[in-house]
């Protein structure tokens, strides 16, 4: 269902238009709308559903979330704010030289600016097909049998949950972030899970071999095998009963999946198979309309397309430098920056990267990971801390150079989290007890999980940078629950891992004021 079109929207000139409607665009529209009212603001998306947070599709999967919870505009909010939502609407075109985009429903529409949020896709492998019998049905990425899923939005979550339904073996290709947490939510449902992953280690990017020898030996503990060093050479197939056979019916599939070969020849027994195997941006249409890509597109301090001025780039599918950000928190550190600038609300605001911080969404398993977490064994220049306790579960390891913390990985025990983070995001001086950057309890300084000794200035929700401050000025104006300062600082609205952290303040306040009585 497409969103209202009306007069003073459907053709803005010299407003805003904005491609894309996940997590990055429709957090630009809102800025946008919190600093202006008035500017001419569409915005196209592909999917009909109202945007919701992505980050939280494995709670979902798992069955801690419902599908309906997780949305981040209530439908209301765009006719209240004057916004032309067209949901269920990809722009197919840009006419860069006329400064208009033609749609898939047939429409054109000026822009003085145009923002690409188009984000990313998700990557399904070239993995042949065969029957029972061995013989070929073509590859995955063509026709997906029955029972075959991509982990990428929440249309593939209803799809993996029908599938689960019926299933007895699980198998996830992928064993990065989203693969794990597809994995976690799997075998809490009852499933037999194994990831299969090319690595030799589970999420190679942000863990070490050390890391994820524990995070291994832990999922393995909840039910979870894990396949390293393991390349998919097919997908096994059966008829299946009342399937398509060929005449274009809506019945699904003609063939389901009940097996996945290796590259050596065993084959496992899989009723599901989940593809966790990444994204990569989407820039097609970028590509095509002839603006600068390299793995994204490529933007500038000001979000600016470094070949259109009038095209600016956030989220998934920007490029700054040579990163491209795959995590929530950038992508909203760039809707803040991007609405400050096309409202004219601070004209000298600009994007000069993101610290990255990334923590695991799955139950039973705690970890965090930030910053350079991979080193040179040689670099005399770089100290490392490291404790690792197998049996337990527990790994911690603190990457420091130049007296600054550059990286840390914290798994199984994850009470320093929020003082490492803090120590990270503002590059602070580090105590010369180091060991007091891995325990608590050790002097050093404060731990910032602690409601009581955090300062203000810390920051508690990183997804969008929310303060203690913050959250303490939004309790004293009135906001006197969790779910009340959420809906007013947006604290724990992003990946959900601060929320305990929120609840703690909250709480801490709540006692203070009934001591003072």
């Amino acid at each position: 269902m497409n969103g209202p079109h009306n007069a003073k929207t459907a053709d803005p000139g010299d407003g805003i238009v904005v491609v894309g409607n996940g997590m990055a665009g429709s957090r630009l529209v809102s800025e946008i709308r919190a600093r202006d009212p008035e500017v001419p603001l569409t915005v196209f998306g592909a999917e009909s559903r109202q945007p919701y947070n992505r980050v939280l599709l494995s709670n979902v999967l798992s069955g801690a979330t419902e599908a309906g919870h997780i949305g981040l505009v209530d439908e209301a909010w765009y006719g209240a704010h004057d916004v032309d939502v067209r949901r269920g609407v990809e722009v197919t075109r840009i006419d860069r030289l006329a400064r208009r985009v033609h749609a898939s429903d047939g429409t054109a529409t000026s822009y003085g600016t145009l923002v690409m949020a188009t984000g990313s896709r998700a990557l399904v492998p070239p993995i042949p097909v065969v029957g029972a019998d061995g013989g070929p049905r073509g590859g995955v990425a063509e026709e997906p049998p029955y029972g075959v899923v991509a982990f990428r939005t929440l249309d593939d979550c209803r799809d993996i949950l029908e599938a689960a339904g019926g299933a007895r073996h699980a198998v996830v290709i992928g064993g990065g972030l989203l693969g794990i947490e597809a994995a976690r939510g799997l075998v809490g449902r009852g499933l037999e899970v194994t990831v299969l992953h090319l690595a030799g280690h589970l999420m190679e990017r942000q863990l070490d071999p050390e890391a994820g020898k524990v995070l291994a030996r832990t999922l393995g503990r909840l039910g979870i095998r894990a396949r390293l060093d393991t390349q998919t050479a097919a997908l096994r197939t059966a008829p299946r009963p009342g399937g398509d056979t060929g005449g274009g019916s809506s019945a699904g599939p003609a063939s389901r999946v009940t097996g996945v070969e290796l590259a050596g020849g065993e084959v496992l027994p899989a009723d599901l198979v989940v593809l966790a195997c990444g994204v990569r941006p989407e820039v097609e249409l970028a590509r095509a309309s002839g603006l600068a890509v390299d793995r994204g597109i490529v933007v500038d301090q000001t979000l600016t397309s470094v070949t259109d001025p009038s095209v600016r780039a956030i989220g998934e599918c920007s490029q700054y430098g040579d990163t491209v950000y795959g995590l929530v928190a950038p992508a909203w550190e760039q809707a803040a920056v991007l609405a400050d600038l096309l409202t004219g609300t601070d004209a000298a605001a600009r994007y000069t990267g993101s610290r990255q911080v990334t923590r695991l969404k799955a139950a039973s398993v705690e970890l965090a990971a930030m910053g350079e977490t991979h080193h040179d064994p040689f670099d005399e220049d770089v100290e490392i801390l490291q404790f690792a306790d197998i049996a337990r579960g527990t790994y911690k390891k603190v990457v420091i150079r130049g007296g600054r913390l550059i990286g840390a990985i914290l798994l199984g025990e994850t009470s320093m989290s929020g003082t490492l983070t803090q120590l990270y995001d503002r590059a602070a001086p580090l105590p010369s007890d180091r060991l007091s950057l891995l325990f608590q309890g050790l002097g050093g300084p404060a731990a910032a999980d602690s409601p009581v000794r955090m300062p203000d200035a810390a920051t508690v929700c990183h997804c969008n940078n929310v303060t203690k401050g913050k959250i303490r000025a939004c309790w004293q104006q009135g906001a006197r629950t969790i779910e009340a300062v959420s809906a007013r600082t947006r604290a724990g609205t992003g990946c959900g891992g601060c929320r305990d952290a929120v609840e703690g303040i909250v709480g801490w306040l709540d006692e203070q004021e009934s001591a003072d009585v």
